[in-house]
């Protein structure tokens, strides 16, 4: 059985932009798609009350909230399987139980305009640092469809190859099924405080280093490429932070794609999000997916 595209939705205008692109990107996929309201309006004011009293003010906003997100999604696309629900929770809570049986979670940001269209909404920000599945943060006003999209173009930052396969496999799935390239990228940087006397010349020193960052990306790539043979890739190594030099390739991207760790035992069971996912939340120029992978 496939499992959902889930949605976070609570009536917001980004968070409308992601029922867009899920439900763009379930058609693409052939999945069904879950549109998800979490209000604690039951969960303070209990059933019996709930009973008594009728239907709160909060109760149909919810329903209404959810009814506009459905109808919004099916006039995008009729074909695509809905289903909704109004989980009486708090909305990190409900969203990271819905990540255990979904493909992707997907979410929009809430800054609006200047500083804040840059800044990340704290329950994006928490789901996407402890979900165990794939979380997909539309960036402030950026709208990029589900298809192939503007650049036809998925990003792919290339870290530790220990610990990304998963995000490796995700990115080929994406740029296959949206029949678009996948640029796999790789930082390196080299210093240049090296201790007096080394034989190698700086421009050796620089030579050494890209060339080492070449040989992770052949590495981090080579069972996802045997997977999808198909998929046309572009392999870059720049010189700078990963931090930069990704922010900088996601301003050519539809969407950029970044792994990090999650750790299976209990004792690690708080925000597991790396600085370089951290800042592609807060600033990159495209969707962002964040990929977990068991460690």
């Amino acid at each position: 059985m496939d499992l959902p595209l889930v949605v976070g939705v609570d009536g917001s205008e980004p968070g409308m932009r992601a029922v867009d692109w899920a439900t763009d990107e379930a058609a693409l996929r052939g999945l069904p798609l879950r549109l998800v309201y979490a209000s604690l309006w039951e969960r303070y004011e209990g059933a019996a009350l709930a009973e008594g009293l009728g239907r709160s003010s909060e109760q149909i906003m919810a329903d209404t909230v959810v009814e506009a997100a459905s109808k919004r999604a099916h006039r995008r696309d009729v074909d695509v399987r809905i289903s909704t629900e109004v989980v009486p929770d708090d909305a990190v809570g409900t969203l990271l139980r819905e990540g255990l049986n979904a493909t992707a979670l997907v979410l929009g940001s809430r800054g609006r305009g200047g500083i804040a269209e840059r800044l990340l909404g704290s329950v994006s920000l928490t789901v996407a640092a402890r979900a165990h599945c794939p979380v997909i943060v539309l960036r402030g006003g950026h709208d990029n469809q589900g298809g192939a999209g503007r650049h036809r173009r998925v990003v792919l930052g290339v870290g530790d190859p220990a610990h990304g396969s998963a995000a490796a496999r995700f990115a080929f799935r994406e740029a296959a099924e949206r029949g678009v390239a996948l640029e796999a990228v790789r930082a390196w940087r080299w210093s240049a405080h090296e201790p007096a006397g080394h034989p190698l010349t700086a421009g050796e020193a620089a030579r050494l280093h890209e060339q080492g960052a070449m040989e992770v990306l052949d590495k981090a790539l080579s069972g996802a490429v045997a997977e999808y043979p198909a998929v046309e890739v572009c392999r870059r190594t720049v010189e700078g932070t990963a931090r930069t030099v990704l922010l900088d390739a996601s301003t050519a991207a539809d969407l950029l794609v970044v792994g990090v760790r999650r750790h299976d035992s209990h004792g690690h069971t708080g925000m597991q999000l790396g600085r370089v996912a951290h800042a592609a939340l807060h600033h990159a120029a495209c969707p962002v997916a964040v990929v977990p992978q068991r460690v």
